[in-house]
């Protein structure tokens, strides 16, 4: 049985990014384990209702940030109540946008906007409830070229 799933990053620059994860995002600092070179092992941060996981580069590891790597491999979406403003805050603290926000067919207001360690991050807030069916028909639409 699954009782919880986390997000598990690694990092170039694990202290630098938990400052920014509570710069641009407002998360919590829950406790880091730090190796007496200081590198980080691993570390926890709380953004409200999940926990994030972070960790330094481990290369003799296998373990590799998506600078290392060329870019991320997959994309965090974080559900807010203002995402305009989520992203203008985390453009402020160093982030770089990907794309604006903007009104979606599937009933979500958000943009993408990629952190300094390589991350990507979709960050949108609803707009409108609707069905999958009317969410597919829309995709539909949108696929043929149409806006309706």
């Amino acid at each position: 049985m699954i009782h919880e799933l986390f997000a598990y990053l690694c990092v170039n620059d694990a202290a630098k990014a938990i400052t920014f994860y509570a710069d641009a995002f407002g998360a919590k600092e829950k406790f880091r384990l730090v190796e007496p070179s200081g590198r980080i092992g691993h570390a926890e941060l709380d953004f409200g209702p999940v926990t994030l996981m972070l960790s330094d580069e481990f290369p003799e590891c296998g373990i590799r940030s998506p600078l290392s790597l060329g870019g991320p491999g997959v994309t965090i979406h974080l559900h807010v109540d203002n995402a305009d403003a989520v992203i203008a805050k985390a453009v402020e603290a160093g982030a770089t946008v990907e794309r604006p926000p903007q009104d979606e067919f599937y009933g979500e207001r958000g943009g993408v906007v990629r952190d300094p360690f390589g991350h990507r991050w979709n960050i949108g807030h609803s707009i409108e409830v609707m069905s999958p069916a009317e969410m597919q028909r829309r995709y539909d639409a949108l696929l043929a070229g149409n806006t309706a």
